[in-house]
């Protein structure tokens, strides 16, 4: 049997497994809406006690997991039809595996992710020709030289942007408009009464302490604008929608009230060309 590797990870970046154990659980199920074998694969492979999360975290917020990477894989795979070579930048990429349901073999892409996450990624999933992991803070613009764009960007973030101050984003989402001008980004976001939603029901829950409470909520999208004149908010929509078809009863009308709040939705902006 293959011995299991220990982890050590901050508060923070401690929360990147809730979301592929999300992903290793649904790939598990009779009917999955989301096959991530490499999540499975890499869930099997640490030494970490999911026991806690298997019990307390709720089957809607598990499927929340689900559906933000099937709308990402969606925004992606839509971008990539229009720029076969695009540049896919996954920030705070923790353990996520967008790459390998998305990959055309054509596009360049990039993990960015904190050292100690980094070091961690690569115990499991490797680095290949067009796939470059970068460690560094997000909020450090020297990433920006590294990076290759042929025909476009997108930038990505799943559970990420939650973690910051709304002051330290406005600073970093100028600065990547005037250095990315026509690009793309998609990200999940929730409002201020999201945020307290998840600290308790999925934080608090999980085992993890205050170090790892979300910080960030917007209540809308279209505030950003307000920041900056080259961003144009491309859509903003509920988490849930149109993916509820495998929940039941109970916890569609749960998915259905967490859109009606905007417990956590999804947005898509764009850097203008100046």
């Amino acid at each position: 049997m293959t011995e299991k590797l220990k982890i050590d990870l901050g508060n923070v970046q401690i929360t990147l497994l809730l979301p592929l154990w999300g992903r290793a659980v649904e790939t598990q199920k009779k009917h999955p809406v989301l096959i991530d074998n490499t999540a499975l694969n890499v869930i099997n492979k640490i030494d970490y006690d999911f026991t806690t999360i298997s019990r307390v975290i709720h089957p809607v917020t598990q499927f929340e997991w689900i559906a933000r990477s099937m709308h990402m894989d969606k925004t992606i795979n839509e971008f990539l039809k229009k720029y076969p070579k695009a540049t896919i930048i996954n920030i705070g990429c923790g353990m996520d595996t967008t790459y390998e349901r998305v990959n055309n073999n054509n596009l360049i892409w990039y993990d960015l992710d904190l050292p100690d996450v980094i070091e961690l990624r690569r115990k499991f999933i490797p680095e290949s020709k067009n796939r470059t992991y970068i460690s560094s803070s997000f909020l450090n613009e020297e990433w920006f030289n590294k990076i290759r764009v042929e025909e476009n960007v997108l930038f990505m973030a799943a559970g990420v942007l939650y973690y910051f101050e709304e002051n330290q984003i406005k600073e970093i989402f100028n600065k990547m408009s005037n250095s990315f001008p026509g690009g793309e980004f998609i990200f999940d976001a929730a409002t201020p009464t999201g945020v307290k939603a998840a600290n308790k029901m999925v934080i608090e829950k999980s085992g993890l302490d205050e170090n790892s409470y979300l910080k960030w909520g917007l209540q809308s999208a279209y505030e950003i604008p307000g920041w900056n004149s080259k961003i144009e908010i491309i859509e903003e929509y509920p988490m849930y929608k149109h993916m509820t078809k495998s929940l039941n009863l109970k916890n569609k009308i749960i998915a259905k009230l967490s859109d009606k709040y905007k417990i956590m939705y999804m947005v898509h902006l764009k850097f203008l060309n100046a």
